[in-house]
C-alpha cells in the first residue's frame, strides 16, 4: 500500500465547522462557509486563504460562489452578497423568518429556502425580493432552478399565456414530503408532486430529458416528469435516506444513511452497482473522470472505481463528518464539522484510472463478456480491504 495522494495541505483557519464548500465557475476560488458566522475565500492556486467575511450575527448554512460575488445565506434569517477582492459585503437580503438552509443563484435571480416554509426570489443586483412561493407545510430544504425554453415545446409555450413575460420555473423540496414546481414571475405552483412518505433532501434536474429526481427519508428516489407532474419511476433499494445525488451520462448516483452509495441506470431504473465500506452515512459525492468520490460521516473521503465499485483509495485526517466536496485541476477538496478544509493529491489515482480505462478497452476488444466479469469479480473480492491506522493519509487499495 502507498500514500501518494496525502494530504498536502490542511487550512484550520476556521473557529467552527464548515458546512459548505463552493468553487468557482473559473476555478479560481473556493468559498467555505462555518459554523463560526464567517465565510472565508480561498484560491486554488496556493490554498492560502485571501478573504474573511464577517457580518452574519449566526452561523453560516451554505454558500454559493461566482466568480465576482460571494452568497451566504445564515440561521440570522438573511442572505448576504459580498465582494470578493475587497471582501465588502455588497447587499444584505432581509425577508425570512427564520433559517435560510440554501441558495441558488440563476442569471439575475437569487433564489432562498427557508425553515419558515417558503422559497423567496430576489434580484442579485438590487437587493430586492422579486416573489415569495408560499405553500409547503415545514421547512424548504432544496432548490433547482430551470427554464420552460429548455423542456417546453412551441406549442406547449403558447398554452402558458400567463406566464409569458417570464419562462423560469423554481423547484423546491420540502419536509412535508412534497416538491412544487413554482412559475417565478407570479408566484404561482405549477406542479405539487406526490409520492414521497418522508422529507425531500435532495433534488437533481435534467432539463434537456424533461425529468426530475428526488432523494427522501423515506430510502427512495423517484423521477418525475417536470412538465406533466407524472412519477416515472422509484428507486427502492437503499435501506437509509437518500442524502446526495449526482447524475452523469444517465448513471444516477445516490448517497445514503444505509452507508452506500448506488448508481442506477436512469433509463431502466437498474441499480448497476453499490460502493461500499463507510462506516458512516454518505453525506457527499463527486464524480470525477471516472472515479466517485464520497464524504462520509465517518470522517473519511473516499475514492472509487465508479464501473468495477473497487474501493482504491481511503483519505483520513478529519475529525468529524465532511460535508462537502470539491474537485480542480486533480486536487480533492474536502470541509468538515472538524472546522478545517484539507486538499488530497489526486494525479495518481487519476493517471491510474486513464491507463486501466484503456487496458480494458482493449482487453475488451480480445476477450469474451464471460472473461471480462470473471476479470471484474476478482478485483471486487481483491480489494475488499481497510485500513485503519494513519493521520492525514490516502490509503491505496491497489
Amino acid at each position: 500500500m502507498g500514500n501518494s495522494g496525502s494530504a498536502v495541505k490542511v487550512c484550520t483557519d476556521h473557529q467552527g465547522g464548515i458546512n459548505w464548500l463552493s468553487l468557482s465557475p473559473d476555478g479560481q476560488r473556493l468559498l467555505t462557509g462555518s459554523e463560526d458566522g464567517t465565510a472565508r475565500l480561498w484560491s486554488t492556486a496556493d490554498s492560502q486563504c485571501h478573504g474573511h467575511f464577517q457580518g452574519h450575527e449566526s452561523y453560516i448554512t451554505f454558500c454559493h460562489l461566482e466568480n465576482e460575488a460571494a452568497f451566504t445565506c445564515s440561521a440570522d434569517h438573511t442572505i448576504r452578497k459580498w465582494d470578493v477582492v475587497t471582501g465588502q459585503c455588497l447587499a444584505i437580503y432581509r425577508g425570512h423568518t427564520s433559517i435560510v438552509n440554501r441558495i441558488l443563484v440563476a442569471k439575475d435571480y437569487l433564489f432562498s429556502g427557508s425553515y419558515d416554509r417558503t422559497a423567496r426570489c430576489w434580484s442579485v443586483d438590487k437587493e430586492k425580493q422579486i416573489q415569495e412561493f408560499r405553500g409547503h407545510r415545514n421547512c424548504v430544504l432544496t432548490l433547482a432552478h430551470y427554464s420552460s425554453r429548455d423542456v417546453l415545446e412551441e406549442e406547449e409555450e403558447e398554452e402558458e399565456e400567463e406566464e409569458k413575460v417570464s419562462r423560469d420555473l423554481l423547484v423546491t423540496g420540502s419536509t412535508d414530503c412534497t416538491v412544487k414546481v413554482w412559475w417565478v414571475s407570479s408566484g404561482r405552483c405549477y406542479q405539487t408532486l406526490l409520492g414521497h412518505t418522508g422529507a425531500v433532501l435532495c433534488l437533481i434536474l435534467d432539463a434537456p430529458n424533461r425529468e426530475l429526481f428526488s432523494g427522501s427519508t423515506d430510502y427512495t428516489i423517484r423521477t418525475w416528469n417536470i412538465v406533466t407532474g407524472e412519477q416515472l419511476k422509484v428507486f427502492k433499494e437503499h435501506q437509509g435516506s437518500v442524502i446526495c445525488l449526482e447524475l452523469v451520462n444517465r448513471h444516477l448516483y445516490s448517497g445514503s444513511a444505509d452507508r452506500t452509495v448506488k448508481c442506477w441506470f436512469v433509463d431502466t431504473g437498474e441499480r448497476i452497482q453499490t460502493y461500499k465500506a463507510h462506516k458512516h452515512s454518505v453525506s457527499t459525492l463527486k464524480y470525477h473522470a471516472g472515479i466517485l468520490f464520497t464524504g462520509s460521516g465517518d470522517a473519511c473521503a473516499r475514492a472509487f472505481n465508479s464501473r468495477s465499485g473497487v474501493l482504491e483509495k481511503i483519505f483520513r485526517g478529519h475529525k468529524f463528518i465532511i460535508n462537502c466536496i470539491q474537485i480542480h485541476n486533480e486536487l480533492l477538496y474536502t470541509a468538515s464539522h472538524d472546522g478545517t478544509l484539507r486538499v488530497w493529491d489526486i494525479r495518481g489515482i487519476c493517471k491510474r484510472n486513464k491507463r486501466r480505462w484503456k487496458k480494458e478497452r482493449s482487453v475488451q476488444g480480445r476477450s469474451s463478456q464471460k472473461g471480462s466479469l470473471a476479470r471484474l469479480f476478482n478485483n471486487k473480492v481483491g480489494c475488499m480491504i481497510q485500513q485503519e491506522n494513519g493521520e492525514h493519509e490516502a490509503v491505496e487499495l491497489m
